[in-house]
């Protein structure tokens, strides 16, 4: 087994990095041992059923004009309906999701990308939105990218298939520029229903954007690392990494990444998912 995750951290462009100036044993000892204890601490608490409605999350503060990248605020949107998304199971869910244009980035898109993997799993993993790989192949996190994320939980232990990914908007927006927070608002509600169904142990935000939207912050991903903070509603902890996209244009921060998925694993050890049927 010990060689089997490093030849993944290997993958993840961590053999220098991560694994070289000392035994490899030592150096997963400190995690291996923290594992170990929550591991045999009781069950995290279960995520409640009820999802609440978009207008009980909290708002975030206003972006400061100084920092131009933070996204837009939630804000309460008129909705033309109710929105579908409550208490569904996860076939009307995902035909909900699938057949929505409750916002404009419905026309430029190929497919909504739902999501994938264990629909009981230990970890939720939540990305802001599709990429052009994405919404070509309905995959999450497709290409290079998805390629690096494999790599990443294969090194903490589990396949792809032993979590459940998606995003917090399900439709690519056109150019890949940032959402509008009424497209926000009006994805949010899918999401939620998304985490009641799978009940996660622990969340990992991939990248700065889906921890804002969540926790309700506008702080910035390197005060968002490093540190585990928690959902009220679902009741849940979460853990904040870097997107493997930018892992891929900043390779010198995966040791960075590295350490984030320690925390989580420190936290709430992804162990592979019991399987429907």
């Amino acid at each position: 087994m010990e060689a089997r995750r490093l030849a993944y951290l290997e993958a993840m462009g961590l053999e220098v990095l991560a694994l070289r100036g000392a035994p490899s044993e030592a150096a997963l000892a400190p995690v291996a041992a923290e594992t170990t204890a929550v591991a045999a601490s009781p069950t995290a608490v279960q995520v409640p059923v009820e999802v609440p409605a978009p207008a009980a999350v909290r708002a975030p503060a206003a972006t400061p004009a100084a920092v131009p990248s933070a996204p837009k605020p939630l804000a309460q949107v008129p909705k033309r309906s109710p929105h579908p998304a409550g208490q569904l199971a996860w076939e009307p869910l995902a035909a909900a999701v699938a057949g929505c244009e409750r916002c404009g980035m419905c026309v430029g898109r190929t497919q909504a990308v739902f999501g994938m993997g264990a629909r009981r799993a230990r970890w939720m993993v939540i990305g802001e939105a599709p990429g052009v790989d994405e919404d070509r192949d309905g995959d999450p996190c497709a290409g290079k990218a998805g390629e690096l994320l494999t790599a990443m939980l294969r090194a903490c232990g589990v396949q792809r298939d032993d979590v459940f990914l998606t995003n917090v908007l399900k439709c690519r927006p056109e150019d890949n520029r940032e959402p509008e927070a009424a497209e926000v608002a009006e994805c949010l509600p899918y999401l939620l229903n998304q985490m009641a169904l799978v009940q996660p142990e622990l969340v990992i935000c991939l990248g700065r954007a889906p921890a804002q939207y969540l926790l309700g912050t506008d702080l910035p991903l390197a005060k968002l690392r490093g540190q585990v903070h928690h959902l009220q509603s679902p009741a849940v902890p979460v853990v904040v990494t870097y997107h493997p996209t930018y892992l891929l244009r900043a390779p010198q921060d995966k040791r960075k990444a590295w350490e984030d998925l320690q925390l989580a694993m420190a936290q709430v050890p992804p162990l592979p998912a019991e399987r429907e049927g």
